[in-house]
């Protein structure tokens, strides 16, 4: 199995004042293809600093990060934005749609800069919206449409560039308990058909559906545990 994150000795520091606050301490961690794991802490563990590093969101101020073998640690600005849009796959709480386009044209839109034409794109965005239930909805704006439909939308958008790792932060956040059953059943499909995830969550019952579960406690790995089989 080929392995898509390889952090070492990754440390990010932040200057406040006279003061110098660590958000990561020295983390190790390695992430295998299809992997599915869930990156846990309470509020100030460093979780939010860490996804914003894995997907090329902001610069460790020490160490190394290969992302499919190659080092983004220290890319350009230009450079990581390509390596989000070609390798990275995003889905948030807040779903971060275009409100006054068409679901369809949401989705399309990564699309746009790898330069691919309309028509392919169009194509593209319409399968992979049929992936997640909503081929009835190409032409709905995102505020037609409900919270959980908003967010398969965002999933869709997401994987319509076929990254290599997909990135969740609190994606159920915003959903009620049957809307986050659907979604998390869509997740774990997804990993199914061999999509590598990795999830920050601080609900205990949305870890339970990764098969590993990485919990950071004032900067640092305090624990690294993968489920048991059941």
């Amino acid at each position: 199995m080929s392995s898509v994150i390889e952090l070492q000795g990754i440390g990010k520091d932040y200057v406040m004042g006279d003061q110098v606050f660590s958000a990561l301490q020295t983390v190790d961690l390695s992430i295998q293809q299809n992997e599915y794991v869930a990156i846990i802490g309470s509020s100030g563990s460093g979780k939010s600093t860490l996804m914003n590093i894995l997907g090329c969101l902001d610069k460790p101020t020490r160490g190394q990060y290969l992302l499919r073998g190659r080092d983004v640690s220290r890319l350009s600005g230009n450079q990581q934005a390509a390596v989000r849009n070609t390798d990275i796959g995003f889905i948030f709480q807040s779903f971060n749609l275009l409100p006054r386009v068409s679901v369809l044209d949401n989705v399309m839109q990564p699309l746009i800069y790898q330069k691919i034409g309309f028509g392919k794109r169009k194509k593209m965005a319409i399968s992979m919206l049929e992936r997640v239930g909503l081929g009835d909805k190409l032409n709905n704006l995102p505020s037609a449409i409900s919270g959980g439909q908003r967010q398969r939308v965002a999933i869709a958008r997401a994987l319509v560039t076929k990254p290599s790792l997909l990135l969740a932060d609190e994606p159920t956040g915003n959903l009620d308990s049957s809307t986050t059953a659907e979604i998390m059943a869509l997740f774990d499909e997804l990993h199914a058909e061999g999509q590598t995830i990795v999830m920050v969550t601080h609900e205990p019952e949305i870890a339970d559906h990764c098969f590993r579960q990485v919990r950071l406690k004032d900067g640092a790995v305090e624990f690294d545990r993968v489920k048991e089989p059941s």
